[in-house]
């Protein structure tokens, strides 16, 4: 049988604070996991991996192959899933359709629903529920019913299906937009779906927990452990007129800029410095040596850049961060917000692991007069033992 895969990898990660899909995952984009598996199929001709159009922007070119096409997804799952299908050969027996923030599906899940779906016409993984279940059905969280729980499963990916089946659902069905999984679909057009039992790991990365545990399952695949590391890091940078004033990778609005080879960014700076030191790599100055004329004026997203680069290259991740600014001005607690999504875009990790506060130096020394603004910092990152 000819078989192409669809790895559906557009959404926006609401629960996240951003794309799950690119979060980095022990050296890896969360979405490479899943990829990296699917090529390893060599029975799967085709790969069309869907994404944002910013991650196609940011990443398209990098992940595309002779196998793998990288296509724009659509506004919604379904959406996403017909732009995929678009670029299915006609050809193509079997299609599997496989959610990319599943980062440990294994070759033998792959392989088990694509041989049931040849069989059966459709066909997904599942495990069967574990914890009891309780319907509510009002605000006020009573219990209405406890359903019996041997007769429910969760679905998860791929879910394979006949050619033909998948199409007829995707075009019989064009305004459909709520749909969570191609299978209702399928279901609505009048065709049954086979289970394939699977396993508890091939679970869906949806909130910080499921990362920590996803990467202690590939941790424990590989053979190994892993280990926690704290580094710490400080700078401070002269307020002077004339220049723009950098903060967390954020300009921002004030008369004074801070004074540096680069843009002066004392946050970059300090979070860069704690990272290489729970790596054991360092500092900032020898990744990008202050009396080098090529990087004068430098943006600090760039040095922030490099610094995740080794943390990617030695399979670390940072797991936590807390920042702490010390500035008479400007007033930085309107920003606390902006500041803290601005890291979390940086260093690709939830919003809620960063901790970020402001003090003032009660008008001591040369920050208390307001002449410069310092920042310290303390990062937590989990890397091999």
């Amino acid at each position: 049988m000819k078989t192409a895969a669809i790895i559906v990898a557009a959404g926006s990660g609401k629960r996240m604070g951003r794309p799950k899909q690119f979060l980095p995952l022990a050296g890896k984009t969360v979405v490479e996991w899943s990829l990296e598996t699917f090529l390893a199929l060599e029975e799967i001709e085709r790969i069309v991996l869907v994404v944002s159009a910013e991650n196609l922007k940011e990443h398209g070119a990098r992940l595309a192959s002779e196998r793998v096409r990288v296509v724009e997804g659509g506004a919604t799952r379904m959406g996403s899933v017909r732009n995929g299908f678009k670029e299915i050969p006609e050809d193509v027996d079997i299609v599997a359709v496989h959610d990319g923030a599943r980062p440990l599906v294994t070759p033998a899940i792959i392989r088990g629903v694509l041989d049931e779906a040849y069989e059966s016409g459709a066909a997904l993984p599942a495990v069967a529920v574990k914890d009891t279940l309780k319907k509510v059905s009002n605000k006020e969280m009573w219990i209405s019913a406890t359903p019996a729980r041997s007769s429910f499963w969760s679905a998860q990916t791929p879910q394979c299906y006949r050619r033909e089946i998948l199409e007829e659902a995707l075009s019989k069905f064009p305004a459909e937009k709520g749909a969570t999984d191609e299978s209702q679909l399928v279901e609505k057009a009048g065709h049954k779906v086979k289970i394939v039992p699977s396993s508890y790991e091939n679970f869906k990365i949806t909130t910080p927990e499921d990362l920590t545990m996803a990467e202690a399952l590939l941790q424990e695949r590989r053979g190994g452990r892993l280990r926690t590391a704290v580094g710490f890091g400080f700078d401070i940078h002269r307020l002077v007129k004339g220049r723009a004033l950098w903060l967390a990778g954020l300009k921002i609005e004030h008369e004074k800029g801070l004074l540096g080879h680069s843009d002066g960014d004392a946050v970059l700076h300090a979070v860069g410095d704690a990272i290489l030191g729970a790596l054991g790599a360092g500092e900032i100055g020898i990744l990008f040596p202050p009396d080098n004329p090529k990087i004068k004026d430098i943006a600090s997203r760039e040095i922030i850049a490099g610094v995740m680069s080794k943390a990617a290259a030695a399979g670390a991740i940072v797991s936590h961060l807390d920042v702490t600014l010390v500035a008479e001005e400007p007033k930085l607690k309107p920003h606390y917000e902006a500041f803290k999504a601005s890291l979390a875009g940086l260093l690709g990790m939830p919003a809620e692991r960063i901790n970020l506060k402001a003090k003032s130096h009660e008008g001591l020394d040369s920050l208390g007069r307001g002449e410069a603004i310092a920042c310290y910092a303390v990062a937590t990152l989990l890397l091999r033992a």
